[in-house]
Protein backbone atom coordinates (compact mmCIF):
# COMPACT_ATOMS: atom_id res chain seq x y z
CA UNK A 1 0.00 0.00 0.00
CA UNK A 2 1.16 3.40 -1.07
CA UNK A 3 2.14 5.79 2.11
CA UNK A 4 -0.23 8.53 0.60
CA UNK A 5 -3.67 7.42 1.95
CA UNK A 6 -5.89 9.87 1.03
CA UNK A 7 -10.08 9.92 1.77
CA UNK A 8 -12.40 8.92 1.46
CA UNK A 9 -11.12 6.22 4.13
CA UNK A 10 -12.28 2.16 4.67
CA UNK A 11 -11.25 0.53 7.65
CA UNK A 12 -8.69 -0.74 5.86
CA UNK A 13 -6.88 2.89 4.72
CA UNK A 14 -7.90 4.18 8.33
CA UNK A 15 -6.23 1.71 10.13
CA UNK A 16 -2.81 2.20 7.73
CA UNK A 17 -3.25 6.22 8.47
CA UNK A 18 -3.35 5.48 12.26
CA UNK A 19 -0.16 2.92 11.97
CA UNK A 20 1.68 5.56 9.76
CA UNK A 21 1.41 8.27 12.12
CA UNK A 22 2.09 6.15 15.28
CA UNK A 23 5.45 5.37 13.20
CA UNK A 24 6.12 8.78 12.24
CA UNK A 25 5.66 10.01 16.19
CA UNK A 26 8.00 7.72 17.24
CA UNK A 27 10.57 8.68 15.07
CA UNK A 28 10.80 11.86 17.43
CA UNK A 29 11.70 13.54 14.43
CA UNK A 30 9.73 16.69 14.09
CA UNK A 31 10.73 17.78 10.00
CA UNK A 32 9.19 14.28 9.42
CA UNK A 33 6.02 14.59 11.71
CA UNK A 34 5.12 18.08 9.99
CA UNK A 35 4.99 16.65 6.54
CA UNK A 36 1.87 14.57 7.49
CA UNK A 37 0.02 18.04 8.14
CA UNK A 38 -1.14 20.96 5.36
CA UNK A 39 1.13 23.66 5.52
CA UNK A 40 -2.17 25.55 7.16
CA UNK A 41 -3.29 23.36 9.57
CA UNK A 42 -4.63 23.80 12.87
CA UNK A 43 -4.07 22.60 16.23
CA UNK A 44 -5.38 21.90 19.71
CA UNK A 45 -3.18 20.12 21.72
CA UNK A 46 -4.63 20.46 24.95
CA UNK A 47 -4.85 24.47 25.80
CA UNK A 48 -2.46 25.43 23.02
CA UNK A 49 -3.60 26.69 19.82
CA UNK A 50 -1.68 26.94 16.55
CA UNK A 51 -1.77 27.13 12.93
CA UNK A 52 0.79 25.55 10.09
CA UNK A 53 3.78 23.40 9.74
CA UNK A 54 6.58 25.58 10.76
CA UNK A 55 4.62 26.29 14.42
CA UNK A 56 3.89 22.52 14.51
CA UNK A 57 7.38 21.63 13.38
CA UNK A 58 8.26 24.47 16.71
CA UNK A 59 5.97 22.79 18.80
CA UNK A 60 7.09 19.22 18.65
CA UNK A 61 10.97 19.87 19.21
CA UNK A 62 9.66 21.71 22.32
CA UNK A 63 7.70 18.81 22.91
CA UNK A 64 10.76 16.28 22.97
CA UNK A 65 13.27 18.35 24.41
CA UNK A 66 10.61 17.77 27.60
CA UNK A 67 9.46 14.47 26.77
CA UNK A 68 12.38 12.27 26.75
CA UNK A 69 12.80 8.21 25.63
CA UNK A 70 9.08 8.93 24.18
CA UNK A 71 7.00 5.85 23.01
CA UNK A 72 3.47 5.91 21.45
CA UNK A 73 0.56 3.97 20.56
CA UNK A 74 -2.21 4.88 18.55
CA UNK A 75 -5.63 2.58 18.77
CA UNK A 76 -8.16 3.66 15.79
CA UNK A 77 -11.61 4.87 17.71
CA UNK A 78 -13.97 5.56 14.46
CA UNK A 79 -13.74 7.46 11.09
CA UNK A 80 -15.74 8.80 8.40
CA UNK A 81 -14.98 9.80 4.95
CA UNK A 82 -12.21 12.42 5.83
CA UNK A 83 -12.26 11.96 9.81
CA UNK A 84 -10.35 9.85 12.24
CA UNK A 85 -10.63 9.77 15.82
CA UNK A 86 -7.90 7.97 17.89
CA UNK A 87 -6.84 6.90 20.98
CA UNK A 88 -4.05 7.12 21.95
CA UNK A 89 -1.11 6.31 25.10
CA UNK A 90 2.72 7.16 25.36
CA UNK A 91 5.11 7.36 27.97
CA UNK A 92 8.13 9.15 28.26
CA UNK A 93 11.01 10.11 31.07
CA UNK A 94 11.94 14.32 32.66
CA UNK A 95 14.88 14.78 32.42
CA UNK A 96 15.05 14.11 36.40
CA UNK A 97 13.74 10.93 36.02
CA UNK A 98 10.53 10.38 36.54
CA UNK A 99 8.33 8.77 34.40
CA UNK A 100 4.85 9.77 33.22
CA UNK A 101 1.92 7.99 31.09
CA UNK A 102 0.04 9.95 28.79
CA UNK A 103 -3.41 9.08 27.17
CA UNK A 104 -6.05 10.70 25.20
CA UNK A 105 -7.87 11.17 22.61
CA UNK A 106 -7.25 12.94 18.81
CA UNK A 107 -9.57 13.90 16.07
CA UNK A 108 -8.55 14.39 12.67
CA UNK A 109 -9.90 15.87 9.49
CA UNK A 110 -7.81 15.42 5.99
CA UNK A 111 -7.71 17.61 3.41
CA UNK A 112 -8.46 15.86 -0.46
CA UNK A 113 -4.57 15.19 -0.60
CA UNK A 114 -4.52 13.06 2.21
CA UNK A 115 -2.62 15.50 4.35
CA UNK A 116 -4.08 16.86 8.01
CA UNK A 117 -5.84 19.94 8.13
CA UNK A 118 -7.15 19.67 11.32
CA UNK A 119 -5.70 18.05 14.61
CA UNK A 120 -7.68 18.04 17.96
CA UNK A 121 -6.20 17.21 20.94
CA UNK A 122 -6.85 16.34 24.76
CA UNK A 123 -4.57 14.07 27.09
CA UNK A 124 -4.41 13.59 30.68
CA UNK A 125 -1.16 12.46 32.51
CA UNK A 126 0.29 10.62 35.25
CA UNK A 127 3.36 9.98 37.08
CA UNK A 128 4.57 6.09 36.82
CA UNK A 129 7.40 4.03 38.05
CA UNK A 130 9.70 2.72 35.30
CA UNK A 131 8.89 -0.86 36.34
CA UNK A 132 5.38 -0.01 35.08
CA UNK A 133 5.98 1.31 31.82
CA UNK A 134 4.42 -0.22 28.73
CA UNK A 135 5.53 0.62 25.85
CA UNK A 136 9.76 0.39 25.44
Amino acid sequence: MSTTIKPPFTRETALAKVKLAEDAWNTRNPEKVALAYSVNSEWRNRTEFFTGREAIKEFLTRKWQKELDYKLMKELWCYTDNRISVRFEYEWREAGGQWYRTHGNEHWEFDEEGLMRRRDMSANEYPIEEKDRRYK
